[in-house]
Protein backbone atom coordinates (compact mmCIF):
# COMPACT_ATOMS: atom_id res chain seq x y z
CA UNK A 1 0.00 0.00 0.00
CA UNK A 2 1.35 3.42 -0.93
CA UNK A 3 1.79 5.90 1.87
CA UNK A 4 -0.08 9.21 1.95
CA UNK A 5 3.15 11.00 1.03
CA UNK A 6 3.59 8.95 -2.14
CA UNK A 7 -0.09 9.33 -3.09
CA UNK A 8 0.21 13.09 -2.70
CA UNK A 9 3.34 13.12 -4.83
CA UNK A 10 1.63 11.26 -7.64
CA UNK A 11 -1.54 13.33 -7.41
CA UNK A 12 0.36 16.62 -7.61
CA UNK A 13 3.17 15.58 -9.90
CA UNK A 14 3.98 17.31 -13.15
CA UNK A 15 6.70 15.96 -15.40
CA UNK A 16 9.49 18.50 -15.76
CA UNK A 17 12.52 18.48 -18.01
CA UNK A 18 15.44 18.45 -15.61
CA UNK A 19 18.68 20.16 -16.57
CA UNK A 20 21.58 18.25 -18.02
CA UNK A 21 23.43 18.30 -14.71
CA UNK A 22 20.62 16.37 -13.02
CA UNK A 23 21.03 13.55 -15.49
CA UNK A 24 24.48 12.95 -14.05
CA UNK A 25 22.98 12.36 -10.60
CA UNK A 26 24.51 15.55 -9.25
CA UNK A 27 25.31 15.28 -5.54
CA UNK A 28 23.68 18.02 -3.51
CA UNK A 29 24.35 18.98 0.10
CA UNK A 30 21.14 20.36 1.56
CA UNK A 31 21.16 21.99 4.98
CA UNK A 32 18.43 21.04 7.41
CA UNK A 33 17.74 21.52 11.12
CA UNK A 34 16.14 18.10 11.50
CA UNK A 35 12.81 19.39 12.80
CA UNK A 36 10.01 16.80 13.16
CA UNK A 37 7.99 18.05 10.17
CA UNK A 38 6.24 16.39 7.17
CA UNK A 39 9.27 16.99 4.94
CA UNK A 40 11.10 14.26 6.82
CA UNK A 41 8.45 11.68 5.99
CA UNK A 42 9.04 12.51 2.32
CA UNK A 43 12.80 12.30 2.90
CA UNK A 44 12.39 8.76 4.21
CA UNK A 45 10.85 7.79 0.86
CA UNK A 46 13.57 9.63 -1.11
CA UNK A 47 10.84 11.81 -2.63
CA UNK A 48 13.22 14.70 -3.23
CA UNK A 49 15.81 12.57 -5.00
CA UNK A 50 13.12 11.09 -7.23
CA UNK A 51 11.74 14.54 -8.07
CA UNK A 52 15.03 16.31 -8.77
CA UNK A 53 17.38 13.58 -9.97
CA UNK A 54 19.91 14.65 -7.36
CA UNK A 55 21.85 12.44 -5.02
CA UNK A 56 21.17 14.31 -1.78
CA UNK A 57 23.27 14.53 1.34
CA UNK A 58 21.00 15.95 4.03
CA UNK A 59 23.37 17.69 6.42
CA UNK A 60 22.00 18.67 9.83
CA UNK A 61 23.06 22.04 11.23
CA UNK A 62 22.70 23.25 14.80
CA UNK A 63 22.19 26.94 14.03
CA UNK A 64 21.38 29.44 11.33
CA UNK A 65 24.83 30.98 11.75
CA UNK A 66 26.38 27.66 10.71
CA UNK A 67 24.09 27.49 7.68
CA UNK A 68 25.04 31.03 6.63
CA UNK A 69 28.73 30.12 6.80
CA UNK A 70 28.16 26.98 4.72
CA UNK A 71 26.24 28.92 2.07
CA UNK A 72 28.79 31.72 2.00
CA UNK A 73 31.54 29.15 1.41
CA UNK A 74 29.61 27.58 -1.48
CA UNK A 75 29.47 24.18 0.22
CA UNK A 76 25.67 24.36 0.48
CA UNK A 77 23.37 25.61 -2.28
CA UNK A 78 19.92 24.87 -0.77
CA UNK A 79 19.07 25.21 2.90
CA UNK A 80 16.53 25.69 5.63
CA UNK A 81 17.07 29.03 7.36
CA UNK A 82 15.19 30.88 10.07
CA UNK A 83 13.90 34.40 9.49
CA UNK A 84 16.39 36.03 11.88
CA UNK A 85 19.55 34.47 10.42
CA UNK A 86 18.05 35.09 6.96
CA UNK A 87 17.84 38.80 7.78
CA UNK A 88 21.44 38.71 9.01
CA UNK A 89 22.66 36.87 5.89
CA UNK A 90 20.82 39.22 3.53
CA UNK A 91 22.18 42.27 5.37
CA UNK A 92 25.68 40.84 5.04
CA UNK A 93 25.13 40.33 1.31
CA UNK A 94 25.33 36.54 1.29
CA UNK A 95 24.37 35.30 -2.17
CA UNK A 96 21.02 33.66 -1.41
CA UNK A 97 17.29 34.03 -2.02
CA UNK A 98 14.31 32.85 -0.04
CA UNK A 99 12.12 30.91 -2.47
CA UNK A 100 9.43 29.41 -0.22
CA UNK A 101 8.35 29.10 3.38
CA UNK A 102 9.22 26.01 5.36
CA UNK A 103 6.69 26.89 8.07
CA UNK A 104 5.52 29.75 10.24
CA UNK A 105 6.69 29.27 13.81
CA UNK A 106 4.20 28.87 16.64
CA UNK A 107 4.70 27.10 19.95
CA UNK A 108 7.28 24.88 18.27
CA UNK A 109 9.66 27.54 19.58
CA UNK A 110 8.90 28.51 23.16
CA UNK A 111 10.37 29.95 26.31
CA UNK A 112 10.50 27.13 28.86
CA UNK A 113 11.25 27.93 32.51
CA UNK A 114 12.88 25.29 34.66
CA UNK A 115 10.72 24.17 37.54
CA UNK A 116 12.01 25.75 40.73
CA UNK A 117 13.69 28.66 38.94
CA UNK A 118 11.07 31.12 40.18
CA UNK A 119 9.80 32.09 36.73
CA UNK A 120 6.04 32.19 36.21
CA UNK A 121 5.85 35.25 33.93
CA UNK A 122 8.07 37.27 31.62
CA UNK A 123 8.66 39.82 34.37
CA UNK A 124 10.35 37.09 36.40
CA UNK A 125 13.13 36.84 33.81
CA UNK A 126 14.90 39.78 35.44
CA UNK A 127 18.18 38.57 36.85
CA UNK A 128 17.76 35.07 35.39
CA UNK A 129 19.96 33.02 33.08
CA UNK A 130 18.20 32.31 29.78
CA UNK A 131 19.79 30.13 27.10
CA UNK A 132 19.14 30.52 23.37
CA UNK A 133 21.07 30.01 20.13
CA UNK A 134 22.05 33.64 19.46
CA UNK A 135 21.04 34.87 16.01
CA UNK A 136 18.27 32.28 15.67
CA UNK A 137 14.53 32.82 15.32
CA UNK A 138 14.18 31.81 18.98
CA UNK A 139 16.61 34.58 19.89
CA UNK A 140 14.51 37.12 17.97
CA UNK A 141 11.37 35.88 19.75
CA UNK A 142 13.12 36.06 23.13
CA UNK A 143 14.22 39.63 22.47
CA UNK A 144 10.66 40.51 21.50
CA UNK A 145 9.30 38.90 24.68
CA UNK A 146 11.81 40.81 26.82
CA UNK A 147 10.88 44.09 25.13
CA UNK A 148 7.15 43.35 25.50
CA UNK A 149 7.66 42.77 29.23
CA UNK A 150 9.26 46.20 29.56
CA UNK A 151 12.65 44.74 30.42
CA UNK A 152 16.04 45.66 29.00
CA UNK A 153 18.44 43.17 27.45
CA UNK A 154 20.78 43.91 30.36
CA UNK A 155 18.10 42.79 32.84
CA UNK A 156 18.50 39.20 31.61
CA UNK A 157 21.65 37.11 31.33
CA UNK A 158 21.34 35.73 27.79
CA UNK A 159 23.55 32.69 27.32
CA UNK A 160 24.47 31.70 23.76
CA UNK A 161 24.09 27.92 23.51
CA UNK A 162 23.42 25.39 20.79
CA UNK A 163 20.48 23.02 21.33
CA UNK A 164 22.57 20.12 22.64
CA UNK A 165 24.35 22.49 25.02
CA UNK A 166 21.00 23.73 26.29
CA UNK A 167 19.90 20.18 27.01
CA UNK A 168 23.09 19.51 28.98
CA UNK A 169 22.95 22.80 30.90
CA UNK A 170 19.32 22.15 31.78
CA UNK A 171 20.21 18.81 33.31
CA UNK A 172 23.03 20.42 35.27
CA UNK A 173 20.76 23.20 36.54
CA UNK A 174 23.07 25.94 35.26
CA UNK A 175 20.31 27.80 33.35
CA UNK A 176 16.93 29.05 34.52
CA UNK A 177 15.09 29.04 31.20
CA UNK A 178 15.58 28.47 27.48
CA UNK A 179 13.87 29.62 24.29
CA UNK A 180 14.27 26.62 22.01
CA UNK A 181 12.68 24.21 19.53
CA UNK A 182 12.11 20.40 19.46
CA UNK A 183 13.46 17.90 20.17
CA UNK A 184 15.24 19.75 23.00
CA UNK A 185 12.07 21.62 23.88
CA UNK A 186 10.19 18.32 24.13
CA UNK A 187 12.79 17.07 26.60
CA UNK A 188 13.17 20.09 28.89
CA UNK A 189 9.46 20.80 29.17
CA UNK A 190 9.18 17.54 31.14
CA UNK A 191 10.75 19.42 34.05
CA UNK A 192 9.71 22.92 33.04
CA UNK A 193 6.80 25.21 32.19
CA UNK A 194 6.00 27.01 28.95
CA UNK A 195 5.97 30.77 29.57
CA UNK A 196 5.40 32.04 26.03
CA UNK A 197 5.51 30.70 22.49
CA UNK A 198 6.56 32.28 19.21
CA UNK A 199 2.89 32.47 18.26
CA UNK A 200 2.37 35.01 21.04
CA UNK A 201 5.52 37.00 20.28
CA UNK A 202 4.33 37.16 16.66
CA UNK A 203 1.09 38.77 17.87
CA UNK A 204 3.25 41.33 19.69
CA UNK A 205 4.98 42.28 16.45
CA UNK A 206 7.85 39.81 16.28
CA UNK A 207 6.86 37.18 13.69
CA UNK A 208 9.24 34.34 12.91
CA UNK A 209 9.36 31.63 10.29
CA UNK A 210 11.67 29.10 8.70
CA UNK A 211 12.32 29.54 5.00
CA UNK A 212 13.92 27.58 2.21
CA UNK A 213 16.76 29.50 0.60
CA UNK A 214 18.88 28.86 -2.46
CA UNK A 215 22.08 30.28 -3.95
CA UNK A 216 21.00 32.86 -6.54
CA UNK A 217 23.14 31.62 -9.44
CA UNK A 218 22.34 28.00 -8.66
CA UNK A 219 18.60 28.73 -8.79
CA UNK A 220 18.95 30.39 -12.17
CA UNK A 221 20.84 27.44 -13.67
CA UNK A 222 18.73 24.72 -11.99
CA UNK A 223 15.21 26.10 -12.34
CA UNK A 224 13.60 22.77 -13.26
CA UNK A 225 15.12 20.98 -10.27
CA UNK A 226 14.16 23.78 -7.89
CA UNK A 227 10.57 23.66 -9.15
CA UNK A 228 10.54 19.87 -8.67
CA UNK A 229 11.96 20.32 -5.16
CA UNK A 230 9.23 22.84 -4.29
CA UNK A 231 6.51 20.55 -5.62
CA UNK A 232 7.83 17.63 -3.58
CA UNK A 233 7.81 19.82 -0.46
CA UNK A 234 4.27 20.93 -1.22
CA UNK A 235 3.13 17.31 -1.59
CA UNK A 236 4.68 16.43 1.78
CA UNK A 237 2.88 19.27 3.53
CA UNK A 238 -0.44 18.56 1.82
CA UNK A 239 -0.22 14.90 2.87
CA UNK A 240 -0.18 16.13 6.47
CA UNK A 241 -2.64 19.02 6.14
CA UNK A 242 -5.27 16.84 4.46
CA UNK A 243 -4.97 13.99 6.97
CA UNK A 244 -3.96 15.52 10.32
CA UNK A 245 -6.18 13.22 12.35
CA UNK A 246 -4.47 10.16 10.87
CA UNK A 247 -0.98 11.27 11.92
CA UNK A 248 -0.96 9.33 15.17
CA UNK A 249 2.08 7.69 16.83
CA UNK A 250 1.55 4.44 14.92
CA UNK A 251 1.27 6.18 11.53
CA UNK A 252 4.16 5.20 9.19
CA UNK A 253 4.86 8.84 8.29
CA UNK A 254 5.04 9.82 11.97
CA UNK A 255 7.35 6.91 12.69
CA UNK A 256 9.58 7.87 9.76
CA UNK A 257 9.80 11.44 11.07
CA UNK A 258 10.69 10.17 14.54
CA UNK A 259 13.41 7.91 13.19
CA UNK A 260 15.05 10.71 11.17
CA UNK A 261 14.82 13.44 13.81
CA UNK A 262 15.37 11.65 17.10
CA UNK A 263 11.93 12.51 18.44
CA UNK A 264 9.68 9.73 19.71
CA UNK A 265 6.57 8.76 17.72
CA UNK A 266 4.48 9.85 20.71
CA UNK A 267 5.98 13.37 20.59
CA UNK A 268 5.63 14.01 16.88
CA UNK A 269 1.83 14.59 16.53
CA UNK A 270 1.75 17.25 19.27
CA UNK A 271 4.94 18.84 17.98
CA UNK A 272 3.44 19.19 14.50
CA UNK A 273 0.63 21.35 15.92
CA UNK A 274 3.26 23.92 16.92
CA UNK A 275 3.98 24.75 13.27
CA UNK A 276 1.87 26.41 10.57
CA UNK A 277 2.47 24.64 7.25
CA UNK A 278 1.50 26.46 4.07
CA UNK A 279 0.61 25.08 0.66
CA UNK A 280 2.41 26.71 -2.25
CA UNK A 281 -0.91 28.21 -3.33
CA UNK A 282 -1.27 29.93 0.04
CA UNK A 283 2.36 31.04 -0.01
CA UNK A 284 1.87 33.04 -3.20
CA UNK A 285 -0.59 35.36 -1.45
CA UNK A 286 0.23 38.90 -0.37
CA UNK A 287 0.16 37.69 3.24
CA UNK A 288 3.16 35.39 2.81
CA UNK A 289 5.67 35.60 -0.06
CA UNK A 290 4.21 38.96 -0.99
CA UNK A 291 5.28 40.30 2.41
CA UNK A 292 8.46 38.27 2.83
CA UNK A 293 10.82 41.13 1.93
CA UNK A 294 9.03 43.44 4.35
CA UNK A 295 9.24 40.80 7.09
CA UNK A 296 12.97 40.36 6.51
CA UNK A 297 13.45 44.14 6.61
CA UNK A 298 11.49 44.47 9.85
CA UNK A 299 13.52 41.67 11.41
CA UNK A 300 16.77 43.32 10.32
CA UNK A 301 15.64 46.67 11.73
CA UNK A 302 14.87 45.07 15.08
CA UNK A 303 18.19 43.24 15.17
CA UNK A 304 19.98 46.52 14.46
CA UNK A 305 18.10 48.31 17.23
CA UNK A 306 19.14 45.54 19.59
CA UNK A 307 22.77 45.89 18.55
CA UNK A 308 22.96 42.47 16.87
CA UNK A 309 23.84 43.89 13.43
CA UNK A 310 25.45 47.22 12.55
CA UNK A 311 23.39 48.22 9.53
CA UNK A 312 20.38 47.26 7.38
CA UNK A 313 20.06 46.95 3.62
CA UNK A 314 18.15 49.53 1.63
CA UNK A 315 16.04 46.87 -0.10
CA UNK A 316 15.45 43.21 0.75
CA UNK A 317 13.37 42.40 -2.34
CA UNK A 318 16.41 40.94 -4.18
CA UNK A 319 16.59 38.29 -1.47
CA UNK A 320 13.12 36.90 -2.25
CA UNK A 321 12.51 34.75 -5.34
CA UNK A 322 8.84 34.04 -6.15
CA UNK A 323 9.47 32.56 -9.61
CA UNK A 324 10.06 29.01 -8.34
CA UNK A 325 6.73 28.73 -6.53
CA UNK A 326 4.96 30.50 -9.39
CA UNK A 327 6.33 27.94 -11.86
CA UNK A 328 5.47 25.05 -9.53
CA UNK A 329 1.83 26.19 -9.45
CA UNK A 330 1.46 26.26 -13.25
Amino acid sequence: MMTMIRKAMIAGATVVALSATAAAAETMVIATFGDPIPMNAARAEHAFEKATGWTIEWRKFASGADVIAAMASGDVKVAELGSSPLAIAATQGVDLQMFMFDYAIGQSESLIARNGAGITSLADLKGKRVAVPVGSTSHFSLMGAIAHAGLKDSDVTIMNMKPDQIAAAWQQGTIDAAFIWPPVQSEIIKTGTRIVGADQTADWGYPTFNAWVVNTKFAASHMAEMVAFAKAMDAANIAYLDHKAEWTPDNPSVQAIAKLTGATPAEVPDTLTGYTFLTLKDQMSDKWLGKAADSIAATAAFLKSAGRIDTVAKDYKPFVNTSIVAAALK
